[in-house]
């Protein structure tokens, strides 16, 4: 009997890479993601019919191909984990516009492209969607603010996908993630001095990392239960019940957050320029969406 195919984007690392080695033990994976020297060395940990294809998602062309050979090689798509993306910070108001937009092409419109690409065969085989958006999608997540914005532009358009083609057999899910143990998060950290910390300057719980394997776990289930709603933390679902309110407290909390904030993103400016400060170069993934609207990240 052929096992159910599963298509995961971003699937090199971090949660992309979990999620596709756990589904293996079910399904056959499809791997896509824009790093094709660490794509070629985790397929194997996929199962031995795993099929990898290196694409970026803010490429069109790249995109169709790589659906295309996808299902060329599978004989359709079952499930898609539409979860590639790239994250930024900073204060807003001292960051390039085009910061947003570099993380829009990627992580709002190179999810779609890689969606509406794969709808044809996922509605053949009446099967289901999960899209990677993030807490940061409901709530007021300070210096977060394009990947807060690409996040919610992504959550919206999965509920409007879901009910354009329910009917058709297809479930749309959108998970939703706060700071999770992956190079996003620890990279970051690392990287870029005092503005790459400011998660530990949030309050309570908002500042704790989770464990991957709480977020892969929480996505395997949902897959496996074709659900609307991905969370890790299990707080994160409060938050999504109760995101009117939970946006006041963070107003009441940013008089406390917002200093250090600006301090952080003004140093980070000062020394690596307005756009390069969202950034980290030493990802693939940044450098390429940077050089999308007209950027080269100075390493």
């Amino acid at each position: 009997m052929m096992r159910p195919v599963a298509l995961v984007t971003g699937a090199a690392q971090g949660i992309g890479l979990e999620t596709a080695k756990r589904l293996s033990a079910t399904h056959r994976l499809a791997l896509l993601d824009l790093n094709a020297e660490r794509l070629e060395e985790t397929r194997p940990l996929c199962g031995e019919d795993a099929v990898a294809v290196v694409c970026d998602i803010a490429e069109q062309d790249q995109v169709t191909a790589a659906i295309a050979e996808v299902v060329e090689a599978c004989g359709g798509i079952d499930v898609v984990f539409s979860n590639a993306g790239i994250g930024a910070g900073g204060s807003l108001r001292h960051l390039d516009p085009e910061v947003l937009e570099a993380i829009i092409d990627v992580n709002l419109i190179g999810n779609w492209r890689v969606i509406h690409a794969c709808l044809p065969h996922v509605i053949e085989r009446r099967g289901y969607i999960l899209a990677n958006a993030s807490a940061s999608a409901i709530m007021p997540a300070m210096g977060l603010g394009p990947y807060a914005a690409s996040k919610a532009g992504l959550e919206q358009l999965m509920n409007v996908l879901r009910v354009e083609i329910g009917y058709l057999g297809v479930d749309v899910g959108v998970s939703y993630f706060w700071f999770i143990e992956t190079d996003m998060v620890q990279g970051a950290e690392r990287e870029m001095g005092d503005l790459g910390k400011f998660r530990t300057e949030l309050p309570g719980p908002l500042s704790q990392i989770i464990p991957l394997s709480e977020a892969v776990d929480a996505i395997i289930e949902g897959i496996n239960g074709r659900r609307r709603r991905v969370v890790a933390p299990r707080w994160v679902e409060t938050v999504f019940r109760l995101r009117g309110f939970i946006g006041r407290l963070a107003e009441r909390d940013a008089p406390k957050v917002a200093p250090p904030l600006d301090a952080a993103t003004l140093q980070r400016v000062r020394e690596v320029g307005d756009f390069d400060a969202a950034f980290r170069p030493s990802v693939k993934a940044h450098r390429a969406a940077a050089h999308h609207v007209h950027h080269d990240l100075h390493t």
